[in-house]
């Protein structure tokens, strides 16, 4: 089967060191633990010939061309649900990538923000994310805080960065007991009603893929 031939497209972009070093920093690839585990997910339940997933860095979805080049030609076409999942500066990343993504005709299923960060003057400056607040465009809107009883020094670096605040405007935004740099935590841990982000993804991509 060809890229062009896979019914649902799913987005894994990564913050600040996440796919390349950021300032001597990582990789670390911590969006790529969540992606592993939610592409093994797809698997098990028999419906990787109908799924395609991307690993991306914040960078790579900055310009239209880049969004042209790396994302847009893996697209089937105007119909097939699209899914991302940002963390940090991904999160702002995909949040715009999403917007943009509908401008151009396309259908963005569900966002899922994980800590997003890119509020920060210095930050915005230093790095290739778009520079205003983003307007996401999506059916739904996950968001998912880390505010962790024991901080790390990746929670310090996201204070530093400027956590984007979004309170009443995704569907659903909780927070979660872990430390910003788990993207799989953030990702894949229950939140109050039992099920994760990723779970609430993968129903949605089951209903598409059976629909």
């Amino acid at each position: 089967m060809s890229p062009h031939d896979y019914r649902a497209l799913t987005l894994f972009i990564g913050g600040a060191g996440d796919k390349k070093s950021y300032y001597l920093a990582g990789p670390y690839r911590n969006i790529a633990y969540a992606l592993t585990a939610f592409d093994q997910r797809i698997e098990e339940a028999g419906l990787a010939d109908g799924y395609q997933s991307l690993y991306l860095g914040y960078h790579e979805v900055w310009t239209a061309v880049d969004i042209g080049r790396l994302v847009a030609t893996e697209i089937h076409d105007k119909d097939t649900p699209i899914y991302i999942v940002g963390h940090s500066l991904g999160a702002w990343s995909g949040a715009h990538l999403s917007n943009r993504l509908t401008e151009w005709g396309y259908r963005v299923e569900m966002l899922v923000t994980l800590d997003p960060v890119g509020s920060g003057l210095l930050v915005r400056l230093g790095s290739r994310i778009p520079y205003h607040r983003p307007a996401p465009h999506c059916h739904c809107w996950i968001n998912v805080r880390a505010e962790p009883g024991r901080r790390n020094s990746s929670d310090l670096v996201a204070q530093l960065g400027r956590k984007w605040h979004v309170a009443g405007e995704p569907d659903i935004d909780e927070a979660l007991d872990t430390n910003h740099a788990n993207a799989w935590a953030l990702f894949c841990k229950p939140l109050h009603d039992g099920r994760s982000a990723a779970d609430c993804m993968f129903e949605s991509i089951v209903g598409q893929l059976h629909g």
